[in-house]
């Protein structure tokens, strides 16, 4: 985490100081390369760091402020659009940057990646502090040790000898790229271009897509609330049929040709309702799932494959997107988002288990056993 955050400053000198192009794409592959640190480490780090009880509610925190940083970004980008300060818009990232890679030098080793490197008496110090208790920190520790003395050896070795891992692996990678394909990036990628297209005014495209942000973060709120409440499992269930049934009426607003005052307001409404639903469930689950499914020894390489997938499903669905739009039409395209968002509900019901209340051993020890996907939570689940 600390090293994307170099990353980011670096990325954001040369991006916002830029005399050309070359340098400009220079400075966007340091910024990219540090999101996927960070995206990487920030969520698996959560997990591991976390009480059983909280840890959903902690790893959608990391996707509430996520929201809110997109918000912000939504916001200034409003307000300098004005004057066309696009200098100003890719430098201001400098601020919260430096309070991040501040906040790095803070925070304690996990436990588990201590405790996986032998240094055991620095494992129980951390758990020490984030527990409260000697006798919880001393329990927790020795599930841990117990659980790294039955699996041996590291990702690689785990992906070959291990029939549950590979499982769990692909699960995560599943739900990473179902996240993308559900459309939400895209969405606040081109929500812009897309409503001067279906008639609003620059302005007012680019303050609708701010509308957007906000209702991505209310909604991911929402979620932090519910999700060690009801469960992952519910969650996901209700925002793939919110995601996938507004998309599908947006299409059929488009097909028809709903105009005037009429189609502008059910434009927005649906948009935002798409958004609610995506960030209720789609947003924060699959993060939260692919951190807690997965054993120890391959959580590093496991959290690095979904991850991957999740930024490469991003990178092509946003190449294609408009070249596909104009291939089968505006609601042709929405219409097929629809349709992503109808497997992804397939996925959770059939495949996601419910890990709520679940320890990260309980779950490993599952795993290991060859329970089926949907057993590997809560018995049942």
């Amino acid at each position: 985490m600390f090293y994307a955050g170099l990353l980011f400053l670096l990325g954001t000198a040369l991006c916002s100081l830029a005399p050309s192009i070359p340098v400009m794409i220079a400075g966007r592959v340091c910024l990219g390369i540090g999101v996927g640190f960070a995206s990487f480490s920030a969520p698996l780090y959560i997990a591991e760091i976390t009480e059983k009880s909280q840890r959903g509610t902690m790893i959608s925190l990391y996707q509430l402020v996520i929201t809110a940083g997109m918000l912000l970004a939504l916001l200034s980008d409003s307000l300098l659009s004005y004057g066309g300060h696009w200098r100003w818009m890719l430098g201001i990232l400098a601020v919260p940057t430096v309070f991040f890679i501040l906040a790095t030098t803070r925070v304690p080793y996990s436990p588990r990646w201590l405790a996986m490197h032998g240094r055991r008496r620095e494992a129980r110090g951390v758990l020490q502090k984030v527990r409260g208790s000697r006798e919880r920190a001393n329990n927790e520790l020795d599930r841990i040790e117990q659980n790294l003395r039955k699996t041996k050896g590291n990702g690689f070795q785990l992906l070959k000898t291990s029939r549950g891992f590979r499982k769990t692996l692909a699960l995560g990678m599943a739900l990473q790229m179902f996240q993308q394909l559900a459309g939400i990036n895209i969405l606040l990628y081109y929500a812009p271009h897309l409503l001067e297209h279906l008639g609003f005014s620059a302005q007012a495209a680019v303050w609708c897509t701010t509308l957007l942000g906000l209702a991505n973060m209310v909604a991911t709120g929402v979620a932090i609330v519910l999700i060690d409440r009801w469960g992952r499992r519910p969650l996901l269930l209700l925002s793939t049929l919110m995601a996938s049934s507004s998309l599908c009426a947006f299409g059929f607003v488009l097909f028809a040709h709903v105009e005037g005052s009429m189609g502008s307001i059910a434009i927005i409404g649906l948009l935002v309702l798409f958004t609610l639903g995506y960030a209720l469930g789609e947003g924060p689950v699959p993060w939260t799932m692919c951190t807690e499914i997965q054993p120890l020894q391959g959580r590093g390489l496991a959290i690095a494959c979904s991850t991957f997938a999740n930024w490469m499903t991003n990178w092509l669905i946003s190449n294609v997107f408009l070249s596909v739009m104009s291939l089968i039409g505006d609601y042709g395209i929405f219409w097929l988002l629809a349709g992503f968002n109808a497997v992804f509900f397939l996925i959770g019901y059939f495949l996601v288990p419910e890990t709520r209340g679940c320890s990260l051993e309980e779950i490993e020890q599952r795993v290991n056993a060859g329970y089926p996907l949907r057993e590997i939570g809560q018995p049942g689940g």
